[in-house]
């Protein structure tokens, strides 16, 4: 077991981060970097999976990260939805979008392995702690496999 006390560390963060990447290459050529609706829609879904496990890592609860990891994980679906959009439009070639749709079905199961774990730790009778005032630093003691190498 290690420590992860960033969310940089986490892997379905970084698989995130690439999937955000990849999405804005794509973006910004062709046919889809002129429907605006569409193209924004992509970004945000992709931005909304990696920015929602950031988020919900620097919460001081762990119900409150599985809340955002949810999130996540339902963005990477709207994600590949998209992409069938984009492939149906003949945007670009359906290679491309296969990748990217295997590229958010990589995402998503790290994603809901993280969710599972961290609800499997949660305690079945829970007692209320008091928030504290200043919550400074975050850091989850993960199996070894959801984090950075």
């Amino acid at each position: 077991m290690g420590k992860v006390s960033r969310f940089e560390d986490l892997k379905c963060w970084q698989e995130a981060r690439q999937l955000v990447k990849y999405i804005y290459q794509l973006t910004i050529s062709g046919k889809l970097a002129k429907d605006f609706g569409l193209k924004d829609q992509l970004q945000r879904a992709s931005v909304s999976i990696m920015t929602n496990i950031a988020e919900g890592f620097s919460r001081y609860h762990k119900k409150e990260f599985i809340r955002f990891l949810n999130i996540s994980q339902s963005s990477a679906s709207e994600l590949k939805s998209l992409l069938y959009v984009i492939d149906d439009l003949e945007y670009v070639e359906s290679h491309q979008v296969e990748l990217l749709q295997k590229h958010c079905e990589k995402t998503k199961a790290l994603i809901l392995s993280l969710l599972k774990y961290v609800s499997s730790q949660l305690p079945t009778n829970t007692v209320k702690e008091p928030l504290p005032q200043y919550v400074t630093k975050t850091t989850f003691v993960l199996p070894d496999d959801f984090g950075a190498e």
